[in-house]
């Protein structure tokens, strides 16, 4: 997963999970925290998509802390609608 930090499979600090991502575009590799809304199914995701709300259904790997020091999610896929 090239620019991904590599998840510690010794934690759970940071693993996928499904998500609602909020973005004016969707051509980012990763996204702020406060952008991103975690779900318990990949349904539930769907479900709350909401494309002309600028809300797209994804799975992601996070939470990372970039080096800027912002806490932020990284796409793993789009899910289609």
């Amino acid at each position: 997963m090239r620019g991904f930090v590599p998840p510690d499979d010794q934690t759970e600090v940071s693993s996928e999970q499904w998500a609602v991502v909020y973005m004016p575009g969707r051509n980012r590799k990763r996204y702020p925290a406060n952008c991103v809304r975690i779900v318990d199914s990949q349904e539930e995701a769907k479900a709350a998509a909401r494309p002309a709300q600028r809300l797209f259904p994804a799975r992601v790997l996070g939470p990372s802390k970039s080096s800027e020091g912002q806490v932020v999610y990284y796409l793993v896929e789009w899910l289609s609608t």
